[in-house]
């Protein structure tokens, strides 16, 4: 299972959010910079990042960073937040990342994934963030009409390989992944589901091991000090 340190950059800063709300961030790096260099140092393959004022705002507003990042390090970057256009996707892709991730624009223009995925193939992953089932747009602030399940199934039909699950209502509260939704994901789509949100021990990771996950992204547990990221790889990338 492939373990994603998390990287959530807002005001150019490294923060985490509690249930996605700006108004409950913590800033733990003022450059990002040093987080990846922390994870890189403890055997991170790749990183997951957000752009969360591009999620919020529809455009790509820490772009300067992003590249800062895929330009020092020798690791997979895969990256979300204000991708809204084929050019967005090229932008990043150009820029060195291994994987985009459309978010909102799944829901609000699926063409773009089509189109998206017929160029860039495996390099396109869809991020589904889920309220109470239903997915969220707009850096969590909208509820659409789409239930998780929905549309993976409809991003499956698009050739889409892999996609990102987050329960928001777990999202920074280290209080475990929600395992029966994301089981449930993974068994009526087939897809490569990346489960993020809540992760805060050992025994959530093998819990995610256990339901056939493709991956998982670990953050404020990791900045916080309650998980290490060295011993995570190495039982769960590594299998010591």
């Amino acid at each position: 299972m492939k373990i994603y340190p998390a990287i959530d950059i807002k005001s150019g800063r490294a923060v985490r959010l509690s249930q996605g709300k700006f108004d409950k961030m913590t800033v733990f790096f003022d450059d990002p910079l040093e987080a990846a260099q922390k994870w890189v140092d403890k055997g991170a393959s790749c990183i997951h990042i957000v752009d969360l004022d591009g999620a919020k705002n529809g455009k790509w507003f820490n772009e300067g960073i992003i590249r800062k990042i895929v330009g020092k390090f020798d690791v997979d970057i895969q990256t979300g937040g204000g991708v809204r256009s084929i050019d967005d996707v090229k932008a990043r892709i150009d820029a060195g990342v291994s994987r985009v991730i459309i978010g909102t624009a799944a829901v609000k223009n699926p063409e773009l994934v089509k189109e998206a995925v017929i160029k860039y193939g495996d390099k396109i992953a869809v991020g589904v963030d889920a309220k109470n089932g239903m997915v969220a747009t707009d850096g969590w602030e909208k509820v659409s009409e789409y239930t998780a399940v929905d549309l993976c199934l409809k991003m499956k039909e698009y050739g889409v390989k892999t996609v990102i699950y987050t329960d928001i209502s777990k999202d920074g509260m280290m209080s475990g992944p929600n395992i029966e939704a994301t089981k449930e994901l993974i068994e009526k789509t087939g897809l490569d589901v990346i489960a993020s949100g809540g992760i805060s021990k050992m025994s959530d990771l093998e819990n995610v091991q256990n339901i056939g996950a493709a991956g998982a992204i670990i953050g404020k547990a990791l900045f916080s000090g309650a998980m290490e990221l060295d011993e995570i790889i190495a039982k769960f990338e590594r299998g010591v």
